[in-house]
């Protein structure tokens, strides 16, 4: 008979291999992650974008919200994407399953100036919520009409003719209740404005009055 030692070398080696991966194995017990956020587990602050392909910055709560959602809160990155930019937008804090308008505007409160519809965010269960929207979001970010034209009117309150502006720098967010509805529901004023695609929109809830009105954070990207 011959001796176990010997019997089979490569069983030996397989059992040295999986001692060897156990300690391993061990030594490399995986320890508790907490659960992912709304908010990007890194956020720059408006570092300048000439050292940095991205930079974000907050959006507060508007005077007419502060009471009804005491903690609502945004924050905004910009990336680089070749010749444009994405947008990120988080929010959190806000009323569930609901849906929110973002305008890209020259002013972040009233009279807000002109502004642009930009898209949509619609929160989760929890408030929170995220949207991306790609374009040129910078401080080459403006309106201009050379002159009047007739212009379509599809919703009551459009208008039929454009005035004519130079250019004009659009460089603050503001984000409203997309139904005056759900800023009822929400314990907020229902007052109706025109911050939605047929301008039925409820009252502003973030923006970034934070920032200087002639010195908008979009526009601190690109200098």
């Amino acid at each position: 008979m011959k001796s176990r030692v010997f019997e089979s070398p490569a069983r030996v080696v397989f059992a040295l291999v999986l001692a060897l991966s156990g300690t391993t194995v061990l030594g490399l017990t995986p320890r508790a992650v907490a659960a992912p956020t709304i908010f990007p587990p890194e956020r720059p602050r408006l570092e300048p974008p000439g050292k940095h392909a991205s930079f974000s910055f907050d959006l507060v709560t508007s005077a007419g919200a502060a009471v009804c959602l005491p903690d609502a809160q945004g924050e905004v990155r910009i990336t680089s994407r070749g010749a444009n930019q994405v947008m990120d937008v988080f929010v959190t804090g806000l009323p569930a399953n609901t849906t929110f308008t973002v305008f890209v505007l020259q002013l972040p409160h009233s009279p807000f100036g002109l502004s642009r519809y930009e898209g949509d965010v619609e929160t989760n269960r929890r408030g929170e919520g995220h949207a991306s929207f790609v374009g040129i979001f910078s401080d080459e970010t403006f309106i201009v009409a050379p002159g009047p034209g007739a212009a379509p009117v599809l919703h009551p309150g459009d208008a039929n003719v454009n005035p004519a502006t130079a250019p004009v720098h659009t460089l603050h967010l503001g984000m409203w209740f997309d139904s005056t509805a759900d800023a009822a529901a929400a314990g907020c004023a229902a007052n109706r404005t025109p911050f939605n695609g047929d301008h039925t929109a409820g009252i502003q809830v973030l923006n970034t009055t934070n920032f200087p009105d002639e010195d908008g954070p979009i526009g601190r990207f690109g200098r």
